[in-house]
């Protein structure tokens, strides 16, 4: 049975006194901590400030190491691959950090049509896409919610020879108890929803108008998604708005709080940092900026406390950030990314974007960079497919058994890639990167990639295990 909620999602007084104490970097303390990381089980609000204090390079070294073990013990060394498709820019909220604020006159409006929809969609699916995060402006055209469920069955609906989109993700405003069973209903993959800051005072300024002001209810949406029966969700916060060291604890807070409420915590976890975007001279000038080196940490220490989590970054961060990033546990990326309306399958600008992108290239481009590093580009959605969701996921991933899944579908959905869309190039990086994959598995999980791979070369698509 469900329990009530009785507590605040997330202790701002503690968090607040917490940060106050002076504290210094201690290499005994860090390295028990570092320790207990490696059993696989996660770390609590007081392990996360021993290792926020760490400033040496030996010991941040250390926790690089740590956080590179307990990833591959999780995930191995897959990249979950997917595209955002912005299918609308309109908003009524003042978001003094955002594009798509509603007092900004610096951008194009528009919602894409169905049809309009339909062509991004194509064109996702031609280069190769197999998962899509559907992305809207926090108000919608004259339909209204229903223009999202709409816009859902639109890209489920298109195929092109052996193209399609198995998984929609979306990431819209905070919905209704009603809405959130009808958002079940179109099955989704993950909903998705960052509180931005979870500082009280911080959010009231840089939210000044519209339903995004409201606090609790966009930190209350998690409990609605979960209790509509939604069983996978994506958490964030948007750095460079508070000091990050209070965002990762608020944030471990909240992960708390659900674990202990709803049995799970967040599918994914996304690291956006502020990125210049029009109209937004906050956007470009960060009020509390996070420099490289404490981007790094707290992707690492991230990854230590919540192992089981996928920790998501997107094409904000320039492609040596990224490549920096894989190991210290990011375990989703996106590729070839647009953050305007209409951006995939128009010759235009980037007029209408969100925010400035660090990475620019295409998705094959990204694809050879991370097999050339030895990474396993994956466009699995098996789990989703066969029911793998929610605490049938978490019981899986904690001990890091879903690898025993994860590796066969990453080799089977990369070589489809490989065949149907890569480049030459890229084919030849890839196919080397799958055979250096393959020698490394225990017998069973290879066992595994060659039936499923023996399916692909056979003509056979979308196989999963």
């Amino acid at each position: 049975m469900l329990m009530p909620r009785r507590e605040p999602i997330v202790n701002d007084k503690y968090i607040t006194q917490v940060l106050r104490r002076e504290r210094s970097e201690d290499d005994i303390w860090v390295r028990e901590i570092l320790d207990k990381a490696r059993e696989l089980k996660g770390l609590n609000q007081s392990d996360m400030i021993g290792l926020m204090a760490i400033e040496s390079e030996p010991l941040l070294n250390e926790l690089f190491s740590a956080a590179r073990y307990v990833k591959n013990e999780i995930y191995g060394r897959r990249l979950v691959i997917f595209a955002p498709m912005y299918v609308s820019n309109l908003c009524k909220n003042e978001c003094t950090y955002c594009a798509f604020r509603a007092k900004n006159k610096d951008i194009e409006r528009r919602s894409l049509t169905q049809d309009e929809i339909a062509r991004e969609t194509l064109a996702l699916i031609s280069s190769g896409h197999k998962r899509v995060l559907l992305v809207a402006g926090e108000s919608y055209p004259k339909q209204g919610f229903n223009y999202v469920l709409d816009a859902i069955d639109t890209i489920y609906s298109v195929r092109e020879g052996s193209g399609e989109i198995r998984r929609v993700n979306v990431n819209v405003a905070p919905l209704t108890a009603d809405e959130f069973l009808q958002l079940k209903e179109r099955k989704i993959g993950t909903y998705q929803l960052f509180q931005e800051t979870y500082n009280r005072k911080v959010y009231s300024q840089v939210h000044l108008a519209g339903k995004k002001a409201d606090y609790n209810w966009r930190l209350s949406a998690i409990d609605r998604a979960l209790e509509a029966g939604l069983n996978d969700v994506g958490i964030g916060v948007l750095f460079g708005l508070c000091d990050w060291r209070y965002e990762m604890l608020a944030l471990k807070s909240h992960i708390e709080y659900l674990e202990r409420r709803f049995g799970i915590g967040p599918h994914t976890v996304s690291v956006p940092r502020l990125e210049p975007a029009s109209g937004s001279p906050m956007a470009s000038r960060p009020p509390a900026p996070i420099d490289d080196k404490s981007f790094q940490k707290l992707v690492a220490i991230l990854r230590l406390s919540v192992p089981y989590t996928g920790i998501i970054m997107s094409t904000r961060e320039t492609p040596n950030i990224r490549r920096e990033s894989f190991a210290l546990g990011v375990s989703q990326i996106s590729a070839g990314s647009r953050t305007n309306p209409g951006g995939y399958s128009e010759i235009q600008g980037d007029n209408g974007s969100q925010f400035s992108l660090g990475d620019h290239r295409s998705l094959d481009e990204v694809v050879r960079d991370v097999a050339s590093m030895g990474y396993m580009p994956s466009f699995c959605t098996g789990c989703y497919r066969l029911g793998r969701v929610g605490a049938d996921f978490m019981d899986m991933a904690r001990p890091g058994d879903i690898r025993r899944h994860c590796d066969p579908n990453g080799i089977s959905t990369f070589m489809e890639y490989l065949k149907d869309f890569a480049s030459e190039e890229t084919r030849r990086v890839g196919e080397q990167c799958i055979q250096n994959t393959m020698s490394q598995l225990d017998d069973e999980p290879r066992r595994i990639s060659e039936k499923l791979l023996t399916r692909i070369h056979d003509g056979k698509r979308d196989v999963y295990c």
